[in-house]
């Protein structure tokens, strides 16, 4: 389990990510799969919230307050997640799973898995961000 310090051994590398949901149920479900595939552990859990993590690595997932526009990832702003896989297999076994939820979908089907010029998975969640799973060579 992994506090909520830094940890100067990691300085420069991502410590946390908070991510907003306009309808946090449907979004958790997403992410807890998402996130249990990729090796994530579920961390915390209260009203309006729930976190996961990966060694000293976590993602927030929050209840996002009544928005006047949806998320638009080609807008000012974040554009995508990209995590590490542990293996192509990984990348492929996190694809199928895409492919059978309705609340997500694969991105560039006709390039995938080779879309960004390397291995790996490019989808949207239900919140429409960008996630990507970076298989290593």
């Amino acid at each position: 389990m992994t506090t909520d310090h830094a940890d100067p051994e990691r300085a420069g590398q991502l410590h946390h990510l908070e991510l907003c949901a306009s309808d946090l149920d449907a979004s958790v479900d997403f992410w807890d799969w998402l996130l249990t595939a990729l090796g994530y552990d579920r961390k915390d859990q209260w009203d309006g919230g729930r976190s996961w993590e990966n060694g000293p690595t976590y993602v927030v997932l929050v209840q996002a307050e009544a928005a006047d526009h949806p998320f638009d990832r080609r807008e000012p702003g974040l554009n995508h997640v990209a995590f590490h896989a542990a293996s192509r297999e990984q990348v492929d076994g996190v694809t199928a799973g895409i492919r059978e939820r309705d609340d997500a979908s694969l991105l560039y089907e006709d390039q995938h898995p080779y879309a960004g010029g390397y291995y790996a998975l490019y989808c949207e969640g239900p919140e429409a961000i960008k996630i990507e799973v970076v298989a290593p060579e």
